[in-house]
């Protein structure tokens, strides 16, 4: 007669451990495909950030070279009114947004490099160009604009 009374006893425990197990298993796998589109969510997060950054980086270059082109154009004398200023005027002013774009979105380590070849650019644009060519006062600031933005960027 024990072992009767044993067997609806040991035929619980045997629920209670399997519905038990059963529970850990699910809980187990509903937590790791919770880490796992945990990290999908922020792989498609950082994804989209690196994409807005690309974005910004390329419209500064944009206007980088709008400005570099107004540069170049820029007459010995000029007057607020002429029609070169009222194209200089906003290209520099698109070209100042970008770089706080930039300085923004980007890494810090962008920063600097952006910052000063807007000013060349600014100084290209306003500034006498004393014998010395556009461009060979905007290489050095565009070259190391350009390789820290591709190394920040890859």
């Amino acid at each position: 007669m024990t072992s009767a009374l044993w067997t609806p006893v040991l035929s619980m425990i045997g629920v209670a451990v399997g519905g038990g197990l059963t529970y850990l298993t699910q809980r187990t796998t509903q937590r790791a495909a919770d880490r796992t589109e945990e990290r999908r969510r922020a792989a498609a997060l950082a994804e989209e950030r690196r994409a807005e950054q690309i974005r910004t980086v390329l419209e500064f270059v944009r206007f980088a070279l709008e400005a570099e082109g107004v540069a170049h154009a820029r007459p010995p004398r000029w007057e607020v009114d002429d029609e070169w200023y009222r194209t200089a005027r906003p290209t520099v002013d698109s070209l100042r947004i970008a770089e706080k774009g930039v300085q923004l979105l980007c890494s810090p380590g962008l920063h600097i490099p952006t910052t000063a070849y807007a000013l060349a650019l600014n100084q290209a644009v306003w500034q006498e160009h004393d014998g010395v060519s556009v461009t060979q006062r905007l290489e050095p600031f565009k070259a190391e604009f350009l390789a820290v933005a591709r190394s920040g960027l890859a």
